[in-house]
């Protein structure tokens, strides 16, 4: 009986490209998540005192969700 090997190895720079795509992946995700929170604490920052009490949130609550305290 006759067995085949199906594993094989990566072809040459496989790994080192799937390794810079990644790194490339997270930092764009890293920066489009700083760039969410950042434009929510700027509309939260805009809101007045009543405003935030109308959404549930004091002033301290938004300055705090920025700085991440509520994560």
């Amino acid at each position: 009986m006759s067995t085949m090997n199906l594993t094989t190895a990566a072809p040459f720079g496989a790994i080192a490209t799937y390794r810079a795509i990644h790194t490339v992946e997270t930092v764009l995700n890293s920066l489009s998540a700083w760039n969410t929170k950042r434009a929510t604490n700027k509309q939260l920052n805009a809101l007045s005192a009543r405003e935030l009490n109308d959404i549930g949130l004091a002033y301290a609550d938004a300055k705090n969700l920025y700085t991440g305290l509520y994560h």
